[in-house]
């Protein structure tokens, strides 16, 4: 091993993994014991390869180097299960409602006219890549990828998804991957009325698809690419769609995530199409087990969450894009003091995890009216502990001997956080991924400084801007009743070009 040597972080490649033992000392280390959260002040952390072998004050043995970061926290890389990997349409909703009047349900006169790709083979695959870059600067380190099938021709496909790995292991994310899949769609009809259309072959095809991918992908990349199965949305999809998934899931050992108890629109069709609740229906198909990741939880009755919590179901709390919609989870304490796994997801774009984690606590608080509701620590958990959990797995979301090094460093120095105090609640005021200093994947160097490897983000922005652009231009083809787009989506104020 080469002599001790004291450098910096910018010394390190970006995109590469540090050459024999380091140690990154910080004023704050969230470090772990038997599975909760600890800080340790003015301590370190030593990474070898791609795994933790210490977190603490001393380290006895000799490093390959030694970094001291100063005012930072360091703490294990946020887990995002719900995590946007395509160019976001549900801002678009912000102000421009109903949903069903803006685009975001198929009119029957698309339908019949046959509904289309959106966006090209090499588009498609640009924004996954784009995604996992604004992942990382946020200090999510790994995700379960979500995007729109609104604009889509039917589900998501696997050429899509094979450029994703790639573009996960370009640029150093640890992802779980898997083409989304259903059986139907919502449609509206000329009078308005909203109902779903199905299609069990094609769902049953998408299914197969998924599956071939996850045979060829699962546990690839040194470990970085994971699979597992997206049936998109529970009303869209049909009792055989969801048993075989399951099955498939059982037999693979491998995740499913499933949309449910999330919208009127959802509860509504369950009610006509099912008689009941999502949760209650997908009991009784068998369905509800550990494997099942299911956002959001924000339309469950208390029999429902009961039901995820005795089948070992796990939901993800995405706080900001529901409270956007004036729409929160009741509550995230009752789901907690039930005893039901909470995980975290970002849900939108850009995917600021600590501005997510900022509004959950606030949600949280203002959907029980009293302050102690929650604490900034049972929501850091949730962002990090309870993803891996929902994933099966005790190698991340946390920092200790023998965990994935895969962590992200949070700048308290910045003007931006104001006077620091306790490093958790502070992360919570300042509530903004703009202060993730740098993050590590798998123990490479995926980002610091807001750089990426091999990914121009300015030139992105500019593509990723004509790209959205293109798409909002043909809202139209499939809005209810085909309005134009100044129409679909007014502006806040009158354009003046003069």
């Amino acid at each position: 091993m080469p002599p001790e040597q004291t450098t910096q972080l910018g010394d390190l490649a970006l995109g590469q993994r540090p050459a024999g033992p380091t140690w990154l000392g910080a004023r704050w280390v969230v470090g772990n014991e038997d599975g909760a959260h600890v800080l340790h002040e003015d301590a370190g952390i030593v990474i070898d390869g791609n795994e933790v072998v210490f977190v603490g004050k001393r380290f006895e043995r000799e490093v390959a180097r030694r970094i001291e970061l100063g005012n930072v926290l360091i703490g294990p890389g946020f887990v995002d299960l719900d995590a946007l990997s395509d160019l976001d349409t549900t801002v678009l909703g912000l102000d421009a409602q109903p949903g069903w009047r803006k685009g975001r349900v198929w009119p029957q006169s698309y339908v019949a006219r046959g509904p289309y790709e959106m966006y090209s083979p090499e588009e498609l695959a640009f924004q996954k890549r784009y995604a996992f870059a604004q992942l990382l600067l946020n200090g999510v380190t790994t995700a379960a990828p979500i995007a729109s099938l609104f604009y889509r021709e039917w589900g998501e496909t696997v050429g899509e998804f094979e450029a994703a790995a790639q573009a996960a292991d370009d640029l150093g994310l640890r992802v779980y991957l898997g083409p989304a899949y259903r059986s139907g769609g919502m449609v509206v009809d000329v009078e308005g009325r909203v109902h779903p259309v199905f299609d069990e072959a094609r769902g049953l095809d998408g299914l197969r698809a998924a599956l071939a991918f996850s045979e060829r992908n699962e546990d690839t990349r040194d470990g970085l690419i994971r699979t597992l199965l997206a049936p998109d949305r529970v009303e869209t999809c049909t009792a055989e769609l969801l048993t075989q998934t399951a099955r498939a899931a059982d037999v693979r050992g491998i995740p499913i995530r499933l949309h449910a108890a999330q919208g009127d629109m959802e509860v509504a069709t369950m009610r006509k199409l099912h008689g009941k609740t999502a949760p209650q229906w997908l009991s009784e198909l068998g369905v509800l087990s550990p494997r099942l990741i299911a956002p959001h939880a924000t339309h469950a009755t208390t029999e429902d969450l009961a039901l995820y919590r005795d089948h070992g179901v796990s939901i993800v709390h995405c706080p900001l894009v529901f409270a956007r919609h004036g729409e929160v989870l009741r509550s995230f304490r009752s789901c907690r003091d039930i005893g039901l796994n909470i995980a975290f997801g970002t849900d939108t774009a850009p995917p600021d995890m600590l501005m997510n984690m900022a509004i959950g606590l606030m949600m949280c608080r203002v959907a029980e009216g009293r302050a102690d509701a929650c604490s900034s620590a049972e929501i850091y958990d949730a962002a990090t502990l309870g993803g891996a959990r929902a994933l099966g797995r005790s190698d991340i979301g946390r920092l200790a001997p023998g965990c994935k090094a895969d962590l992200a460093i949070f700048d308290l120095a910045s003007p931006r956080t104001g006077p620091s105090f306790d490093p958790i609640q502070t992360l919570m005021v300042a509530g903004s991924g703009a202060i993730v200093k740098a993050v590590f994947v798998d123990g490479r160097l995926s980002m610091r400084d807001g750089s990426v490897p091999s990914f121009d983000l300015a030139s992105a922005q500019v593509q990723a801007e004509r790209q959205f652009e293109g798409l909002i231009a043909k809202y139209p083809d499939r809005t209810f009743g085909h309005p134009e787009v100044r129409e679909i989506f007014p502006p806040s104020y009158p354009i003046r070009k003069e």
